[in-house]
């Protein structure tokens, strides 16, 4: 425990503990997507697949600990680098010129804000109910989605944050692996052609949910 504790205090610990939460978060995220499509197969899919998860207890809760554990260390971790990064630079660079750094690198700290704002909304609006657009009733997870986004200002929402969460995505789905020492430096760095396609498909299949609903496609 202490030889974790002093990894932890180092920025190098930082990171690796970034990176292994990281791909924890992005595993959650291809299985949440892949669950979440049945949407387009109809209420009783659907509501079947979440009537499973709320049957499986143990198993749940043993996701959903994990899960925040490595979101909340993710954000610990990366403020704690943020303040590290502002503490040796003091004094701000007159103009700033990216060299190899894509948007998403550039946006992580504010998407990150945004993500995590997000999260809230998603958990207090599809999960508890407690942000209810529209009726709300709970175990009809279908219904639940289909009033909801048929609200133009949920849809808003949902649509900017998964620009976030696929910038994100796009950047942590390659740094994970340079962090942990599995990648080696490229000579064309801003070319993740692996990143992207996980990115994008995670991207699209969130936002294919909320357009098809809000404009007919999904009933």
């Amino acid at each position: 425990m202490a030889g974790v504790l002093s990894l932890w205090r180092t920025t190098v610990g930082k990171k690796i503990v970034m990176a292994v939460t990281g791909v924890i978060m992005i595993a959650f995220l291809i299985a949440h997507v892949g669950g979440n499509l049945l949407v387009f197969r109809g209420a009783g899919p659907l509501d079947a697949y979440s009537a499973f998860l709320q049957r499986e207890v143990a198993a749940l809760w043993v996701v959903r600990t994990i899960l925040l554990a490595s979101v909340v260390l993710h954000v610990v971790a990366a403020a704690q680098l943020a303040a590290v990064d502002r503490a040796a630079r003091r004094q701000r660079y007159a103009r700033v010129e990216p060299q190899a750094a894509s948007i998403a690198s550039r946006t992580m700290r504010i998407g990150g804000v945004v993500i995590a704002a997000f999260i809230v909304f998603h958990l207090l609006h599809l999960t508890t109910g407690t942000i209810r657009p529209a009726r709300f009733e709970e175990a009809r997870v279908y219904d639940n989605l289909v009033g909801g986004f048929r609200v133009w200002w949920v849809v808003a929402i949902y649509l900017v944050s998964m620009i976030a969460i696929g910038l994100h995505l796009f950047h942590g789905a390659w740094s994970w692996l340079r962090t942990l020492g599995l990648a080696r430096p490229s000579a064309a760095p801003l070319r993740r052609p692996v990143a992207a396609v996980v990115a994008i498909a995670v991207w699209a299949g969130f936002t294919s949910i909320p357009l098809a609903i809000f404009f007919g496609l999904v009933r």
